[in-house]
């Protein structure tokens, strides 16, 4: 735990082309070694082969619905009570629901088996947008392991 205070959120500056802070931010997180170019280029690519008539603002709706399809509700915390540990089911605020959808659209994007990458996160997103995928699954399973262990929530602090 810090002892000092909290340190200040940084705001990301919008995308060149949606103007859209949430592009900023899944082009940061797909960023490997610092190479943002590579990383909006792929992203961009893929934006624009979701979108089936060619207009790019299609595909950008679709990311959108992705993310927002992807959003978990509520998730499980670790709580040690008494020598034993529970998973205590917990609401999932705001800021950290956008990034585990990123990131969990990203991770799973790369454990596709498309040849590029950008073929990869077209596929994840799209898929997302439809409500299935891997992205969809993990949303899932941490939704069911929350109601399973629904009985600990008295344990919520």
């Amino acid at each position: 735990m810090a002892r000092r205070r909290a340190a200040l959120k940084r705001e990301v500056q919008p995308d060149p082309i949606f103007n859209s802070r949430l592009v900023t931010r899944f082009i940061n997180k797909i960023m490997l070694s610092g190479k943002k170019t590579l990383a909006s280029r792929m992203f961009y690519d893929a934006v624009k082969s979701m979108s089936a008539g060619g207009d790019i603002q299609e595909g950008y709706k679709a990311f959108e619905q992705a993310v927002e399809n992807v959003k978990p509700a509520i998730e499980v915390k670790s709580r040690r009570v008494g020598g034993s540990t529970y998973q205590v089911p917990v609401e999932v605020r705001g800021p950290r629901k956008l990034t585990l959808a990123i990131r969990w659209l990203i991770t799973h994007s790369r454990s596709r088996k498309e040849k590029t990458f950008s073929q990869r996160l077209a596929g994840e997103l799209s898929d997302a947008a439809k409500g299935q995928g891997l992205s969809i699954k993990k949303r899932e399973d941490v939704h069911k392991m929350a109601e399973a262990n629904r009985a600990f929530s008295h344990y919520r602090w």
